[in-house]
């Protein structure tokens, strides 16, 4: 089991990202902590933080369901596209075994917002 990010252009061809939940829940705690804060405090992970609290603007990807919820919007994916890149170069130089498959991650989704934003269709979670 688990989930899978795509443009909703209807292309089957197009690429994905797929992630076990397990895999994407690590994923997602890495950015967030990339951004300063920890997941795992944060309304809707088991914390009471609410999302007022922090500003990033990774939030429509890291305060989303993992499998349902809006698609999120061309707008959306190039705001988060912004920020992605950066925190992939930030963790391309930090190297490391450990960071590896979430740079390869984020490379990979970062190409599929580029993609939604190019054909101004929305990210898709299934």
């Amino acid at each position: 089991m688990g989930l899978v990010l795509f443009p909703g252009d209807g292309d089957n061809s197009s690429p994905d990202i797929s992630w076990s939940y397990s895999g994407f829940a690590m994923f997602r705690r890495r950015l967030a902590e990339a951004e300063g804060f920890v997941l795992s405090e944060m309304w809707g992970f088991g914390g009471e933080r609410p999302w007022s609290e922090v500003s990033t603007p990774l939030e429509p990807l890291l305060d989303h369901p993992d499998d349902s919820g809006d698609d999120l919007s061309p707008a959306e994916c190039a705001s988060i596209l912004v920020r992605l890149d950066a925190i992939g170069d930030q963790w391309a130089r930090e190297g490391g075994d450990l960071l590896q498959q979430h740079i390869k991650d984020a490379r990979r989704l970062a190409g599929i917002l580029r993609l939604c934003i190019e054909k101004g269709v929305p990210l898709v979670f299934l």
